[in-house]
């Protein structure tokens, strides 16, 4: 079973990600809800969450989902509603990775990565969390290595949006190769 810990930070995502207004929720532009509300929302599923807890989240997650300024709270990246996030381009980075159902391959390889409901694609500077995030949709995961230059030769500019996370508007197919 998952710890509370994990299935208030799944509930977290859910609202600050997709649903923000099915639980009375208005973000601002940049995706920011004030931290008393999202608790408040968070209180009819789990009526013991405190704030402290909801920081608690925010410090300790291992990939910097959310962040905390001003009292307010949002999601750093993974949206399927406009926000915009302002986070810091990542020009240092020459490899990015991301993990994929093998069955995906195809089509990927032809037509490259794209948003799929979310706002940007999402890659990762770690090979290991490419690896577990692709396994979330399927045991029979493959390792795209994405050439950090190519996009940036294409005009996409690649955001860091978390501790490993980084997220960039699509990635072309000649910018894509697969991990030996």
């Amino acid at each position: 079973m998952r710890s509370k810990r994990t299935r208030v930070s799944k509930l977290m995502a859910y609202i600050l990600r997709h649903a923000p207004e099915e639980f009375g929720l208005r973000p601002d532009m940049e995706g920011f809800v004030p931290l008393g509300e999202l608790v408040k929302a968070l209180k009819t599923a789990y009526p013991d969450v405190t704030e402290e807890f909801v920081r608690g989240i925010v410090e300790n997650d291992p990939k910097g989902r959310y962040e905390i300024r001003g009292g307010k709270i949002r999601a750093r990246y993974g949206h399927s509603y406009p926000v915009s996030l302002n986070h810091e381009e990542d020009t240092e980075s020459r490899f990015l990775y991301h993990g994929t159902p093998r069955r995906n391959l195809p089509l990927i390889l032809k037509e490259g990565l794209k948003p799929m409901g979310r706002q940007f694609v999402h890659l990762s500077a770690s090979r290991t969390e490419a690896i577990e995030t692709g396994r979330r949709h399927g045991r029979d995961v493959v390792l795209l290595v994405i050439d950090a230059d190519c996009l940036r030769r294409k005009g996409l500019k690649i955001y860091r949006a978390g501790k490993n996370v980084r997220i960039v508007e699509r990635v072309p197919p000649e910018c894509i190769t697969l991990e030996a």
